[in-house]
């Protein structure tokens, strides 16, 4: 895009601004993982929280999980500085950093880029839950391409093979739910789905 896709005005909100007032029609606790929780602080985003995500350690150190009350994700070796270039990591190590935080059985988690999201899918997908088999460590839509990874639901519970995943270098979303059973979720409007990438792609949206 050349420039932060969280900042970029859709009708004259931005995006991420846009993401999180949808989130929180379906969610009582919103967290936004990012390196720069600096660059959004100016705005309105009412009862979210900022989770400072980190780069990962340098040399051959793992990523562990503390065993306390807040199940901490700690990092046991110097961690390396998030320079004002996108992380090179990806969505997969935000997203484990992230859901060290979470306490709730299930986190759905949403891309900053999707302007085209719908309310009552997602809260008709949250209600579909309880009706996923045990062993499903997601609940997420399906394309020719693979699963959509960032726009869907999570058991808390995967941590462990999310982390031992990525600890084995792993980055990949869709290699890593290749590994484990995860439930297709209706998708009756797939346009919501639609992400916003390029230039060409915001000038659709507007």
């Amino acid at each position: 895009m050349g420039r932060d896709k969280a900042l970029i005005p859709i009708h004259g909100v931005p995006l991420l601004q846009l993401v999180c007032g949808i989130a929180q029609s379906c969610a009582e606790t919103v967290y936004i993982v990012t390196p720069w929780s600096e660059r959004y602080e100016h705005l309105l985003l009412p009862d979210c929280q900022f989770i400072k995500e980190v780069s990962l350690p340098i040399g051959d150190k793992k990523l562990e999980i503390q065993e306390n009350t807040e199940n901490t994700l700690i990092f046991p070796a110097p961690l390396l500085p998030c320079s004002p270039a996108p992380n090179t990591h990806g969505p997969l190590v935000g997203f484990a950093q992230g859901l060290a935080q979470v306490q709730t059985d299930w986190v759905l988690l949403l891309a900053c880029d999707l302007p085209r999201l719908r309310v009552e899918v997602l809260q008709a997908w949250a209600a579909f839950l309880d009706n996923v088999r045990d062993e499903a460590i997601a609940a997420l839509a399906a394309h020719p391409k693979g699963w959509e990874p960032l726009c869907g639901f999570y058991r808390r519970r995967c941590l462990p093979q999310l982390l031992e995943f990525i600890n084995q270098g792993g980055r990949s979303f869709q290699q890593w739910l290749k590994q484990y059973p995860v439930e297709v979720l209706p998708l009756p409007a797939p346009e919501m789905l639609f992400n916003c990438n390029t230039p060409e792609d915001l000038a659709v949206i507007r």
